[in-house]
């Protein structure tokens, strides 16, 4: 299992660097069924390696010259302060068991699993319905919309360890009417601010072991 756990790890690095997104939103799912990585870790692990990987590809842009400087810093300014208070003070609060629905208890677990699903069929919406859109669409460049923009990626960032590439991307290219390489390069810097900012809010009070290949060990992580 563990195999094509690493296979799917190659198609996410493809996904990120090609695109500027898709990252996040496959590492955790990878690491938890594929890597049996609980939940709650799997998104502080999926933090680190979308930003270290995200990284890499927002310098090969900037010296290629398709990165932003100025409108990630904006971004992060908004996105990143949303990912410090989510993964320092609210992640940390919020209960194993949520409710109980008609004697089933709802786990945050169960819950972000839920949240991925529906964030995987609105991310596959939106990159496919892009191209009609950016053809359609003015492109304001409005700045609350921009903000808007960044404090929901920075809610994703925080509460599932995706990076929030699927948002960033369109509103890059709608709102701002960045190129497409443009947005990619910003995007990459975006998340990877974002994501390591989070995965360093967690080295506080999360077990993290760099050996992760060692499948035995995430049997001592469940005990």
């Amino acid at each position: 299992m563990q195999l094509f756990g690493y296979i799917a790890c190659l198609l996410i690095g493809v996904s990120l660097g090609s695109i500027g997104a898709g990252g996040g939103i496959l590492t955790v799912p990878v690491m938890v069924y594929l890597f049996h990585v609980p939940v709650v870790l799997a998104t502080s692990y999926s933090l680190f390696i979308v930003g270290l990987t995200s990284l890499l590809g927002a310098a090969s842009n900037y010296r290629q010259s398709n990165t932003n400087i100025k409108v990630a810093g904006l971004f992060c300014l908004v996105s990143a302060g949303i990912v410090l208070v989510i993964r320092s003070w609210l992640l940390p609060l919020i209960p194993s068991r949520l409710f109980v629905v008609r004697g089933v208890p709802v786990t945050w677990s169960l819950a972000s699993m839920l949240l991925f699903a529906i964030l995987l069929f609105v991310s596959a919406a939106v990159m496919i319905r892009r191209r009609e859109d950016v053809a359609a669409a003015g492109g304001d460049g409005n700045i609350f919309h921009l903000v808007g923009s960044g404090i929901v990626v920075g809610g994703v960032t925080g509460l599932l360890g995706a990076g929030g590439g699927f948002i960033l991307i369109p509103s890059l290219v709608l709102l701002l009417k960045f190129r497409v390489k443009e947005a990619i390069g910003t995007s990459l810097l975006i998340i990877a601010i974002n994501s390591l900012l989070g995965f360093g809010m967690d080295l506080r009070h999360m077990p993290v072991d760099w050996h992760f290949w060692d499948g035995l060990r995430w049997s001592r992580l469940r005990e």
